[in-house]
Parts: structure tokens; sequence; C-alpha cells
């Protein structure tokens, strides 16, 4: 059994995905707004933006307990509705020597991707993680659908 992983989740929305790319590329603020039982707290520690080489930070619930992650922005592309985001610190870290999330945003189809390297093989994959991404996906498209 290897330490790298690859975690892939598509999930198709009642929205377009552009709406899906606009919030987390313009509005990643109000994430904690809509979907505040699950995202407590968004920053942007570095930068002025939400632009490639911004470092961003959350505050969120995972398996009962409140977690912190920061995060590099390392790659947005407008043309296929992504971004890319390093982890650079907080808890995921604990468990991971390193970890990068990906979320496409295409017509009406949603798709998370995390790919990472264990600390051990003991190390769980991080399907709760996903989990957690696809709950707040659903808690957006409830919002979005609305507007």
């Amino acid at each position: 059994m290897g330490l790298n992983g690859k975690l892939v989740a598509s999930m198709e929305v009642k929205c377009g995905g552009h709406l899906f790319y606009d919030l987390y590329q313009t509005s990643s603020h109000h994430v904690s707004n809509i979907s505040s039982d699950k995202v407590h707290h968004f920053d942007i520690h570095e930068g002025e933006d939400l632009k490639v080489g911004s470092v961003i930070g959350w505050k969120y619930t995972h398996d009962g307990k409140v977690k912190v992650t920061k995060q590099l922005i390392e790659a947005i592309d407008d043309e296929k509705k992504s971004i890319t985001w390093k982890v650079l610190e907080g808890d995921t870290l604990e468990l991971y020597n390193s970890f990068t999330i990906s979320a496409s945003f295409e017509d009406n189809w949603v798709t998370w991707t995390f790919v990472y390297e264990k600390k051990t093989e003991d190390t769980p994959e991080p399907i709760t993680l996903l989990s957690l991404m696809i709950d707040i996906t659903r808690d957006l498209e409830g919002h979005l659908h609305k507007i």
C-alpha cells in the first residue's frame, strides 16, 4: 500500500457550476455565512484578493472538532473554471505530509479532487474530509439555486 493518494468526487448540481466558481473565486468569505454550521471563518492572510499566490485561511468543523487550515491559491483557470489550493498549515498536515485540493465547476457539475501524501501507512484516506466538502457543496447549492 502506497503513501500517495488521490480522491475524487463529482456531483451534479441544480445551478450552473459557474456560480460556484464565482463564489469561491470572488466571494469565499460568504461560504461561512451560507454553510455556517460547517465553515466558521475565512481570512485572506497574504495578498489583497483571491488570486494565485494569495494565502487564505479557513476555520471549520470536521469529525466533530473545530479545525483550521491555511492554504496557498496555487492555480486558477478561468476557462476551465477550476481552482487549486495547497495546504500550508493546519490540522490536515498532522496526518499528511502534503495535501492539495482542486475544484472544478463545469456546466452542472462540481468536482473535488484531493491529492495527498500520508505520513504513515496507517493514516486513513481523507474520505470524511471529502464528505465534508460534498456537504458544503450541497449547502451552497441550496443557496445558489434560490438566487
